[in-house]
């Protein structure tokens, strides 16, 4: 029986309690084996928004999966020059990987800019594309230009950002419960976002 697996990208600048509570959520609700954290090396739409250096993304994201057995830090973008296309990824892990049933992960909040990446048909062609609702928040309807098949998995709403975390931290403001301790210790010991 081949292996199902989760793919959550993101910057993870930093990553935080609420993308972990979601790929939990989703790894229940899909029956997955495994959830693959894939942070972006050079995100095309997020272009000079990336704070943190490649290396000290990925070593939060690992610092925040640490102990769960099902979680996993993929660095197969941040090895690769120039901007991190999902399409490419997935072409990658489907080449090494063609037994395994992938399940693209991506936010009811990045719909409406699906038909913006380069090709998202084929996303969808190489893994379940799997829109995560967050309580009872409705995912904006695809674009027309976009008829792929897809799946929506109703997760844990949790108000955090990323964003937010960033602007706690620069404004000195309270932000510790809001990402896994370990993390919390590396921006703190790093002087991260300030």
């Amino acid at each position: 029986m081949a292996r199902r697996v989760g793919l959550f990208g993101g910057t993870f600048d930093p990553p935080h309690i609420g993308h972990l509570i979601v790929a939990e959520d989703a790894t229940d609700a899909l029956g997955l084996d495994a959830v693959w954290f894939i942070p972006a090396g050079a995100h095309p739409l997020k272009q000079g928004r990336v704070v943190a250096s490649a290396e000290t993304r990925r070593a939060m994201m690992g610092a925040a999966i640490a102990g769960n057995d099902r979680f996993e830090c993929l660095d197969v973008e941040l090895r690769r020059p120039g901007p991190s296309f999902s399409v490419d990824t997935l072409r990658i892990l489907h080449e090494a990987d063609p037994e395994t049933e992938f399940f693209f992960l991506v936010g009811a909040d990045v719909v409406s800019e699906f038909h913006t990446w380069r090709e998202p048909e084929t996303i969808a062609k190489l893994a379940h594309f799997t829109i995560l609702t967050r309580g009872g928040e409705e995912a904006q309807a695809l674009r027309p230009a976009v008829q792929v098949a897809y799946r929506k998995v109703a997760v844990t709403r949790v108000d955090i950002s990323s964003t937010e975390i960033r602007r706690r931290a620069r404004e000195g403001k309270p932000f510790r419960y809001l990402v896994p301790e370990r993390v919390y210790e590396i921006i703190v010991q790093q002087g991260l976002y300030k």
